[in-house]
């Protein structure tokens, strides 16, 4: 097993293993995990990874996606919100609460 296999194999293990808070609180931003996805996908189109740690970035690059894609949903609901109107056609102006994202 190669050094990349193995570190991929570590950091995919400690990311299983660590409790839902940790996780929640070292989610990566929408950019951070942008610029993580495109990292990955450089790797992988190298195509000098062995099997195992090729699957384990993919996997890695899927839950990123995902991720920035929920990210982006919540910001169109906040773009949705602001730009909307009532019955009336007068806009709608009030404070979003990023709670109902």
């Amino acid at each position: 097993m190669c050094d990349d296999s193995r570190d991929v194999a570590k950091r995919t293990s400690k990311e299983e293993s660590a409790p839902a808070e940790l996780q929640a609180a070292t989610q990566p931003n929408f950019e951070a995990a942008i610029s993580r996805l495109s990292t990955i996908v450089e790797e992988l189109e190298r195509g000098d990874l062995p099997l195992e740690a090729s699957v384990s970035l993919f996997e890695e690059g899927i839950l990123l996606a995902r991720k920035a894609q929920g990210i982006l949903d919540q910001a169109e609901k906040r773009v949705e919100h602001l730009l909307g109107f009532d019955n009336s056609g007068h806009p709608i102006v009030e404070e979003h609460d990023p709670d109902d994202a």
